[in-house]
C-alpha cells in the first residue's frame, strides 16, 4: 500500500524532532499503522537555515500555500505557530481534502470552532496531541481513555517556564526578575516571554482541555487569565509554612451551573502529587466521576517530546484515513449536534479558598478589624499566621488563608480592609486549591 504523503509547514524545533523520529522509527510506524508515513516534503521561510537544521535529503520551498494544497499530499502538519498564516494555511488544506495535524494551542484556542467546523463539513481530521501539553497524551485520555467519565475538573501546570521559574523561586529563594534572566539563558523562556509568564500560554491550553472535557465551544475570550508576574519571594515562604506550595495552574470546572475556566497562581497543598511537580515538567490531573483523579506527566515542551505526539497524530490519522468520517471520534470528544451551551462563569461567580498577605500595624484590635470584615461578606477564616515584629519594626506580616468562597465576596472584602489605616500595602491574593 502507498505510503501517505505528508507535508511540514515550518522547520523549527519540533519539525526537527519530527524529522528525526520518523526516520528513525519508520518500521515500527509502519507496523502500528498498517501503511508508511512518508514526508514529501517541507516548507521553510529560510530554506539554506532548514537544510543545515534538517539535511537535504527533503524538497523545501518557501510557498507554503502552493505545499498545503498540493494534489499529492495526504496529510498537512502545521509547525508554524501563530495565528496568520496558519489560520489560512489550515484552512485551504482542510478545503482541499487534506488532514491536518498541528501543535498550534493559541490557533485552536482562538479559531478552533472555524476550523473544526470546517473539517467536518470537509469529512477530514484535525489531530492536535501535541497542542496541549507537549509529549504527554492529555488530549487522548480525556477525549478517548477517560470517555466513560463524566469529567468533574481538570487542573493542570501546563507551562513548564513558568514551573521552572517557581521551582528556582522556592528552592533558592531567588526573586521572580534573576529567576527569569536564569530561564532565559538556559533556553526555558523566551526572549519575549510575555505570553509565558502573563499565562496566556497556560490558558489556550486551558481552553482546549475545557472544550474536550465538557463538550463545549473553545471560549478564549471568556478564559480568566493571570500570570506569575507580582509573585514575590516572601509568599512563597510562606505558603511553604503553611504546607502549600505555589503554582500556575490551569484549571476547568463544571459546576452544574456554568464552566470555570481560568489560570493563575495556585497554592496546592503539598501532599499532592501536582505540588512535587518540579523544573519545566508538566502535569495534569484529571477527577472523573468514576474513575476518581488521574495523573498524567511529563515533559510539555521540547524538540522530541512534542514530536512524539505529532507523530502519533500521523499515525491516528493513518489508521483512520479511509474509515468513514461519522465514526471517527470527534474533534471536541462529543459530537458536533450535542455540544452543550453551559456559560463559561464570569470570575467574580468563581468559588475558591484564599490566601491573603496583609502589611499591617504592630498594634491591638487590627486582627478584630479584618476578622470582622471578613464575617460581613461570609468568609470564614481556615488558617493565620502573624509574623511577630522586629525589634523597633511598627508593621508585621498577617497572613489569613480562607475556606472557599465566592471571588465576589473576596473582591469586596479586600477593597473595605484596603481603606482601613492600619493597612499600610496593597493587599496580596493568592487562590487556594486543595484538589481533593
Amino acid at each position: 500500500m502507498k505510503p501517505l504523503q505528508i507535508a511540514l509547514l515550518g522547520a523549527g524545533t519540533v519539525a526537527s524532532g519530527v524529522v528525526k523520529v520518523l526516520a528513525r522509527n519508520q518500521e515500527e510506524l509502519q507496523r502500528r499503522a498498517g501503511r508508511g508515513i512518508a514526508l514529501a516534503a517541507i516548507a521553510a521561510r529560510n530554506p539554506d537555515k532548514a537544510r543545515a537544521a534538517l539535511g537535504d535529503a527533503l524538497p523545501i520551498t518557501t510557498d507554503f500555500m502552493a505545499l498545503a494544497t498540493r494534489p499529492d499530499i495526504d496529510i498537512v502538519v502545521e509547525l508554524m505557530g501563530g495565528i496568520s498564516p496558519a489560520r489560512e494555511l489550515v484552512l485551504a488544506a482542510i478545503a482541499a481534502g487534506k488532514h491536518v495535524v498541528t501543535a498550534n494551542k493559541a490557533l485552536l484556542a482562538i479559531h478552533g470552532n472555524e476550523i473544526f467546523a470546517a473539517a467536518q463539513a470537509k469529512g477530514v481530521i484535525v489531530a492536535f496531541e501535541a497542542a496541549v501539553a507537549g509529549g504527554i497524551p492529555i488530549i487522548k485520555a480525556v477525549r478517548e481513555g477517560l470517555a466513560g467519565n463524566r469529567i468533574e475538573w481538570i487542573a493542570g501546570i501546563i507551562n513548564g517556564t513558568t514551573n521552572f521559574i517557581l521551582s528556582e523561586m522556592r528552592d533558592k529563594g531567588l526573586d521572580f526578575a534573576t529567576v527569569l534572566k536564569q530561564a532565559q539563558a538556559l533556553g526555558y523562556a523566551e526572549a519575549d516571554p510575555t505570553f509565558d509568564i502573563e499565562g496566556v500560554d497556560a490558558a489556550h491550553k486551558a481552553t482546549i482541555l475545557c472544550a474536550i472535557a465538557f463538550g463545549v465551544p473553545v471560549q478564549f475570550d471568556k478564559a480568566y487569565v493571570e500570570g506569575i508576574t507580582a509573585l514575590q519571594a516572601a509568599d512563597i515562604r510562606y505558603a511553604e509554612q503553611l504546607g502549600y506550595r505555589i503554582k500556575l495552574l490551569g484549571i476547568t470546572k463544571n459546576t452544574g451551573e456554568g464552566i470555570e475556566l481560568r489560570v493563575h497562581p495556585t497554592l496546592i497543598p503539598a501532599t499532592r502529587l501536582i505540588a512535587n511537580v518540579e523544573g519545566a515538567m508538566n502535569a495534569v490531573v484529571v477527577q472523573g466521576d468514576a474513575v476518581g483523579p488521574t495523573l498524567y506527566y511529563g515533559k510539555g515542551a521540547g524538540s522530541e517530546p512534542t514530536a512524539s505526539a505529532v507523530i502519533a497524530d500521523l499515525v491516528d490519522v493513518t489508521r483512520l484515513h479511509t474509515a468513514d468520517p461519522e465514526h471517527r471520534v470527534p474533534h471536541l470528544a462529543f459530537q458536533p449536534d450535542a455540544m452543550s451551551d453551559l456559560p463559561i462563569l464570569p470570575m467574580d461567580q468563581v468559588v475558591t479558598a484564599y490566601y491573603l498577605r496583609l502589611r499591617v500595624a504592630d498594634q491591638t484590635g487590627v486582627l478584630a478589624d479584618l476578622t470582622r470584615i471578613l464575617a460581613d461578606e461570609g468568609i470564614s477564616i481556615d488558617g493565620l499566621i502573624q509574623r511577630e515584629a522586629g525589634e523597633g519594626e511598627h508593621q508585621t506580616d498577617l497572613i489569613i488563608l480562607t475556606h472557599d468562597t465566592v471571588e465576589a465576596h473576596m473582591n469586596a472584602a479586600i477593597g473595605r480592609m484596603q481603606t482601613l489605616p492600619s493597612v499600610h500595602a496593597p493587599i496580596v491574593r493568592i487562590r487556594k486549591e486543595e484538589l481533593r
